[in-house]
């Protein structure tokens, strides 16, 4: 792959700087809103302008764009001061990829294109406190009664579940067979009746996780993806494209960010910059950012060619989290007293990044697969290792050992 900008990425770049620069909404516009309200403005702008989710197809509100015009208009975003959008994630990243694949045309016409304009909040409703990792251990159930299904359970670690307005679904309907086999997706409506959603208290202080009940709530069977027993196969629809996704992210703090507090700080009367153990920390994250960026890269020409993305991305998910708290941590300690301040409205804002980083990140090492589940899968998948004893392998699930038997 040839990372210059030819002369059509070239014209394409100025096209999307121009736009931005002139289009980004400033702060009397935005006056009174909150964080989300910011952020739906700001997508609904672009939306409206056809610079939302440009890689989808133009009947789903995007412009049929390929994935380096993509990478190119997430560069130039990242140059301007635009609201946070992350709130979209979850939807644009993960549910429409998902749909796009399996739903039919109906429902592709009805809830992809409110995901692109930010209409609509998606949450993914797939850990639960029993399965840890193991998705197919799931216990949440799904009875057929007429034309729809009854589920009851719960699941947890629900990203948005308080904010969003609909999520995707994998429940047990068939205990009877093999974990992977007795699964069935869908998505449902988050107001629907016994829905209860609790959020759980981070050490940060947030509190963007949740446990989410069910309790007799019904779902059409017009709301299924896939086969009834096929949850697992729509199930890694999305998983591949959470792992890209969250691969892809950062918590706020990269290379750059890190660089920057070193050259604010002094070790022995000189810039931390000049120090030797300082820079080799340094270089070995650049080294790390570049190759995660790169990997982005690969992955996005793939799915330039129509490629679903594969298990290689567990490597950037493994990677990227993991440099993210190491880069969190230095910084803290780069910046000593003020590395343990953290006010988000006062000068201090800067250190706080930081500190809000190293708390939140250990999230992203359980989110999507914990990092020993990603390190199995680069390892059987991608480097084609032979696999681990599993001793729940082709028994149906009602006789897999639990803790209670």
């Amino acid at each position: 792959m040839d990372f210059e900008d030819t002369k059509e990425e070239a014209a394409f770049r100025e096209e999307a700087r121009t736009w931005l620069e002139a289009n980004v909404p400033s702060e009397d516009e935005m006056a009174g809103m909150d964080g989300m309200a910011r952020a739906k403005f700001w997508q609904k702008r672009k939306y409206d302008a056809g610079w939302a989710c440009i890689r989808w197809p133009k009947e789903f509100g995007g412009r049929d764009a390929n994935a380096i015009q993509q990478v190119i208009l997430n560069q130039e975003e990242a140059k301007v001061d635009a609201p946070e959008t992350g709130v979209f994630s979850i939807g644009q990243g993960m549910a429409a990829p998902t749909l796009m694949t399996w739903a039919d045309e109906e429902a592709k016409q009805r809830f992809i294109p409110r995901l692109a304009s930010g209409e609509d909040i998606w949450c993914q409703l797939f850990s639960e406190p029993a399965g840890g990792s193991d998705l197919a251990a799931l216990r949440t159930k799904a009875e057929k009664d007429g034309d729809d299904w009854i589920i009851n359970g719960q699941k947890i670690w629900t990203s948005g579940a308080h904010y969003s307005d609909w999520g995707i679904l994998v429940v047990r309907t068939d205990p009877n067979v093999p974990k992977h086999k007795g699964l069935s997706y869908f998505y449902l409506n988050m107001k629907s009746p016994g829905v209860e959603i609790k959020p759980i208290k981070q050490i940060s202080g947030d509190a963007n996780f949740n446990e989410v009940y069910f309790t007799d709530v019904r779902i059409p069977d017009s709301q299924r993806l896939g086969e009834v027993g096929q949850g697992w196969q729509v199930s890694l629809t999305t998983l591949m494209n959470e792992r890209a996704s969250i691969g892809a992210g950062g918590g706020g703090v990269k290379f750059n960010t890190v660089k920057q507090a070193a050259e604010s700080v002094q070790i022995d009367g000189r810039p931390a910059i000049e120090d030797k153990q300082v820079r080799a920390k340094l270089a070995d994250w650049y080294v790390q950012e570049a190759g995660l960026k790169y990997t982005i890269y690969r992955t996005l020409s793939a799915l330039s060619r129509g490629e679903i993305p594969g298990p290689e991305n567990s490597i950037g998910k493994l990677v990227g989290a993991k440099k993210t708290q190491d880069m969190a941590s230095f910084a803290m300690d780069l910046l000593e007293q003020q590395g343990i301040v953290r006010d988000r409205k006062t000068d201090e804002a800067f250190a706080a990044l930081f500190q809000d980083a190293y708390m939140s990140v250990p999230g992203l090492r359980i989110a999507g697969g914990t990092d020993e589940i990603m390190a199995n899968i680069i390892a059987e998948r991608v480097l084609g290792l032979p696999q681990e004893p599993r001793m729940d392998k082709g028994i149906p699930f009602t006789e897999v050992p639990t803790g209670s038997n």
